[in-house]
């Protein structure tokens, strides 16, 4: 069973536990999320496995995960990058975006996700279908309008974890639609 670090606010460890049980009691714990954009002014974004522990079956940010117990928030990035799409990337390639102190509550599953969260920032121009899937994640990545992002219909909103595309979340999307322009 995976083991992660436990976290205080100021981002410092103080223990470590089961992944299970820190999301059942929802501890502070370190993720990481990398946003795949393109120059067509996209994100991508993953379609979560329907068995997954939190929230099954809904569209999540391109990369996310968990920062393992020996590592560091760039290096993980890295890491997920490539599992979870197939993009062999260096550290260079990413462009951090901002870090977040982020708590949200699966009303699915009842799970909790208390995060400090570093959020990062990855150009691909080919098609979402190059992609690979990680096995058991996911069921597939799709490419949406950051435009379209800001303006989603209460129905479009229900294909979402809430928490992606909430309002503190716009200031990301408006700093990687920049990025997509350039």
């Amino acid at each position: 069973m995976q083991e992660l670090n436990i976290i205080d606010e100021n981002d410092n460890i103080v223990g470590k536990d089961t992944r299970e049980n820190i999301h059942k009691n929802g501890l502070l714990h370190r993720e990481i999320h990398v946003w795949i954009y393109n120059k067509n002014g996209e994100i991508l974004f993953q379609r979560r496995a329907k068995n997954k522990d939190t929230y099954p079956d809904l569209l999540d940010a391109s990369v996310g995960g968990h920062v393992e117990i020996g590592d560091d928030y760039l290096k993980t990035a890295v890491k997920e990058l490539e599992e979870e799409t197939g993009i062999k990337a260096e550290e260079k390639d990413l462009i951090y975006i901002t870090k977040m102190r982020r708590s949200s509550v699966d009303e699915k599953t009842g799970m909790k996700n208390n995060t400090i969260k570093r959020v990062y920032a990855y150009e691909f121009n080919g098609d979402a279908k190059d992609l690979k899937l990680e096995d058991g994640m996911a069921t597939s990545l799709e490419f949406w309008k950051i435009d379209k992002i800001f303006h989603l219909t209460e129905d479009e909103r229900k294909e979402f974890i809430a928490s992606v595309v909430d309002e503190e979340y716009q200031s990301v999307f408006n700093r990687i639609k920049d990025l997509s322009a350039k």
